[in-house]
This record gives structure tokens, C-alpha cells and sequence, in this order.
């Protein structure tokens, strides 16, 4: 209940100053990360929970969820199929590219082992729906920027789990059966794809009959059954979502519209509320404990790392240089990241808690740097493309200058204006 109540009191401020935020870089994630860490145990000591607390899984992954479920509403297989080639390049070649560039620098700054360096890039190695939205739902951003960005959060989540699985196992935690683990990601695209298509099918058969309000509905009701279905089956929760998004918006647009707005707003919420949980996580002595080479291999993550693969990555692909920086440069460390960092923590293998640290470090690090220049880059494309605009626009009207017309043909005797 202390959870609600601080969430609702940050809420209200951050509503209240929500519009001076998005013109400037004061970031209402940064406020609600900010407000947890103060009343955590580590500071005031209002809300009392720890890393291997349900709350924190439940909350983390039902907004990892909503969010993947949400944004994968905004790609049909149409869009997908048409504009891959980026997404395409950024999954295959940048994110195992980000994980190798990870590991050496694990293994050089923090002293870890190659086993340990390589389980906490692939924990680090996907990027966030959560936040990276803070830049893919600015209009002022190119389409095939945000585009990439969108794809690539949505589906790298689901490609990391494995690995991570696989890596904890090879560090002393529970054995990971490689069939199970292909077993899990399978089930949970045919359930993202099959729920939307039986739904779509029935809402579709004239001897039922919907009023308008449950008509709306429809869409949270084939995310509630995508949810309980996976976790009834242990499929991969995360996939599911994606690819039942994916599918409303290919073989049913009229739900993808019944779902827009509450699904937007919702998503807003319960991604507040999961950084307000994270925030609360963290107390001073828990950052002191990280080494500075952590704190090292964390910024060096940001800006080596992530933007030297994709930029490798994007080599060839006609994107403007200010375009590909924008898709190096925002690859959000959050919920994925630290839902994976919670399997390290809880597998008890030896340096657990130490691996763990260092990729909270990495995460905050991640979500302020982040959520914090997502309006000045928003701000460049917009000069940019007025800039564009205007010169492409043509010549001015003479009379705007005290210009005199030019004389108009003979035999023309409309009076001048």
C-alpha cells in the first residue's frame, strides 16, 4: 500500500508538471526513479522490499508485458516485411556485436571471468520498449529511426533470454535443458499468434453480437488469455506479447484501434510504476559497494559499446549520419535487463551479487542518460526538418516585398489586388 501511495503522489506532480518536462530534459522517469530511491530502505525506509521480493517480478514483468504487447500493435507484418532491413541489421549484427564489445569490457575494467563478463553483457545486451517509447513516440524523429528502435526492443528481449539462461547455468546456477528453452520460445510465438487469430475469427461470426464498449474490449481480452496462457504453459512470456501485438495489427486494425489509447495510457502507467519500484531497490550503500571499474564498464557501455556496433552495423545502409548516431546512441538498459539480472541473483552461483550490482549500475546509469536527452534530440530533427522545409519552399509572393507585379498579359482585365 506505501507502493500505491507514493506512486500516486508522484503521479500528481508529474502530471502537473508534464508539459515543462517535454520541451525541456527534465525527465518524469528520472523523477519517479529519483522519488523511489528516496523512499527506499536505503534512504527514508517508506516502502520495504528487496531484489527477491514476488512484487518486484510481478510488477517488472507486467510492464515488460503491457509494453511489448502494446508497441507490437504499431507493426503489421505488411510494415515489417517492408521496412526489416534496418531492424534486420541492428538484431543480427549490432546486438551480438554490443555483446562481444560487453564482455571485453567486463573482463578488462571489473576483473570478472569470461564466463561471468559474457553473462552480464547479455543481460545488458537488449534495450528497452519501457524506454526506449521515450524517443520512438516522438513524431519529430524520423520513421525509420524510430522504426528500428521499436523492432529492435521489441524483439531482442525474447533473443537474450536464452543465452542468459544458458550462461547462468555455465556459471555454477540451475542447469538450463537447451530443448526446454527452444520449447519455450516456440510455444510462446505460436500462442502470441494464435490467440489474436482465434479471436479475430470469432468476434467475426454473425451469430455473436458486441455492443460498442465490449467491442473495445476485445484487444485486452486476447492480451489477458496471451498472458494467462503462458503462464499456465511456462512459454516465453515476452515473445508471446510481441508477436500477439504484431498479429492484431496484421490480420485485425480495427482492434489495434479499439486498443490504442487505453493501451497507451496504461502502458504509461505501469512503466511508472515499475521504475518507481526499481528506484526503491537502490540505497546508497548498494552503490557504494560497486567497484569504480563498474561504474567505468557502465558509461564505457553507453558510449562504446552499443554505438560502435551499430554504427558497424548500419555501414551501407543510406541512413543519414545524424539518423544512424540517433539509433546508436538510444539503446536503453531497463525491465528486460533487470528481470534477467534478478535470474543471476536468485541462481546463487558464485559472484552472483557482485554481477548483479554492476548491472543495476549499468541500468540507472542507462535510464538517466537516456531519458534525459530524448528532447534535445527530438528538438534537432524538428530545426532540421523546418529547416528543410524551408528550402524546398518556393519563391515568395513579390507583393509580401513592396515588389511591383510583373505587367499581365495583354487583354487581361481583372482588377489587381
Amino acid at each position: 500500500m506505501e507502493l500505491l501511495l507514493v506512486f500516486a503522489v508522484v503521479l500528481l506532480i508529474a502530471i502537473l508538471i508534464s508539459g515543462f518536462a517535454h520541451r525541456t530534459v527534465l525527465s518524469t522517469t528520472v523523477l519517479f526513479l529519483v522519488a523511489g530511491f528516496l523512499v527506499g530502505d536505503g534512504m527514508a525506509g517508506f516502502v520495504h522490499f528487496g531484489a527477491d521480493d514476488p512484487t518486484v517480478e510481478i510488477i517488472s514483468s507486467l510492464a515488460l508485458f503491457v509494453v511489448l504487447f502494446t508497441d507490437g500493435q504499431q507493426v503489421g507484418i505488411r510494415e515489417l516485411r517492408e521496412a526489416w532491413k534496418l531492424p534486420g541489421r541492428a538484431l543480427l549484427l549490432g546486438m551480438p556485436l554490443t555483446f562481444v564489445i560487453s564482455a571485453l569490457l567486463g573482463v578488462w575494467l571489473v576483473g570478472l571471468d569470461w564466463t561471468q563478463a559474457l553473462l552480464v553483457a547479455a543481460v545488458l545486451a537488449p534495450t528497452d520498449p519501457v524506454f526506449a517509447s521515450a524517443i520512438v513516440g516522438r513524431g519529430e524523429i524520423p520513421y525509420r529511426v524510430r522504426h528500428l528502435l521499436g523492432v529492435e526492443s521489441g524483439l531482442n528481449d525474447g533473443l537474450a533470454l536464452p543465452v542468459v539462461l544458458f550462461l547462468i547455468a555455465a556459471v555454477g546456477g540451475p542447469d538450463a535443458e537447451p530443448l526446454e528453452l527452444v520449447e519455450e520460445l516456440g510455444f510462446g510465438i505460436l500462442i502470441g499468434v494464435a490467440v489474436p487469430l482465434i479471436v479475430s475469427w470469432l468476434v467475426r461470426r454473425k451469430m455473436f453480437s458486441r455492443t460498442p464498449l465490449y467491442a473495445s474490449l476485445t484487444p485486452v481480452a486476447v492480451g489477458l488469455l496471451v498472458l494467462g496462457i503462458c503462464e499456465l504453459t511456462h512459454a516465453n512470456l515476452y515473445l508471446a506479447a510481441f508477436a500477439a501485438g504484431i498479429t492484431i495489427a496484421s490480420v485485425a486494425p480495427e482492434m489495434r484501434e479499439a486498443y490504442r489509447e487505453f493501451g497507451e495510457q496504461f502502458s504509461e502507467l505501469i512503466k511508472l510504476l515499475a521504475v518507481l519500484m526499481f528506484g526503491a531497490l537502490i540505497s546508497p550503500m548498494f552503490l557504494a559497494e560497486v567497484p569504480l571499474g563498474g561504474y567505468v564498464f557502465a558509461i564505457l557501455l553507453l558510449i562504446v559499446a552499443r554505438p560502435v556496433a551499430v554504427e558497424i552495423s548500419l555501414i551501407g545502409s543510406g541512413m543519414p549520419w545524424q539518423e544512424r548516431l540517433t539509433a546508436a546512441w538510444f539503446g536503453p538498459k531497463g525491465f528486460a535487463s533487470v528481470l534477467y539480472g534478478i535470474l543471476v541473483l536468485q541462481s546463487g552461483a558464485p559472484e552472483a551479487d557482485e554481477m548483479f550490482h554492476i548491472i543495476v549500475v549499468a541500468i540507472v546509469i542507462s535510464i538517466v542518460a537516456h531519458s534525459s536527452t530524448d528532447v534535445p534530440i527530438a528538438g534537432y530533427f524538428a530545426r532540421r526538418f523546418r529547416e528543410q522545409q524551408a528550402a524546398a519552399a518556393p519563391p515568395a509572393d513579390p507583393h509580401q516585398h513592396g515588389q511591383e507585379p510583373p505587367e499581365r498579359p495583354s487583354g487581361d482585365t481583372t482588377p489587381r489586388t
